[in-house]
């Protein structure tokens, strides 16, 4: 059975998008792979949530066949959050592709983009709220 779900996101460069996630959305860098004076590889958690970035030219290098790929298109992901408000302030400055709007199922949910172009979705279900991002 699937025990877990951890998305990959592929971009030229890592370190543009790192201070998105860690300093705007407080996940923690467990993991990363130097290839050179870059990094290749990282692996980003904040409690449950887990996320990883690869350049394609580690991608290249590991599984070339893949390369192209890669390549074709950014990815998506939809992130439940307790709190809208306390992200849009940690993402005000980020790329809207999607201003706030309420779903017909009664989710609050603004759309922007990460540095590498990479759409996502943040979502508060009902009427939860928190102070925590």
């Amino acid at each position: 059975m699937i025990k877990k779900l951890t998305p990959i996101l592929f971009v030229k460069a890592i370190e543009p998008v790192l201070p998105f996630w860690i300093d705007r959305l407080g996940l923690q860098k467990t993991i990363e792979v130097p290839e050179g004076d870059r990094l290749g590889f990282v692996i980003l958690e904040r409690g449950n949530i887990e996320l990883m970035y690869q350049t394609y030219d580690s991608v290249d290098r590991d599984m070339p066949e893949l390369g192209p790929a890669v390549r074709k298109q950014a990815g998506f992901l939809y992130l439940e959050v307790e709190n809208l408000e306390a992200i849009k302030r940690a993402v005000q400055d980020a790329e809207v592709y999607m201003t706030e709007r309420t779903t017909f199922y009664g989710a609050r949910e603004i759309g922007v983009k990460d540095p590498a172009g990479h759409f996502i979705t943040f979502a508060q279900i009902g009427g939860q709220t928190g102070a925590q991002a």
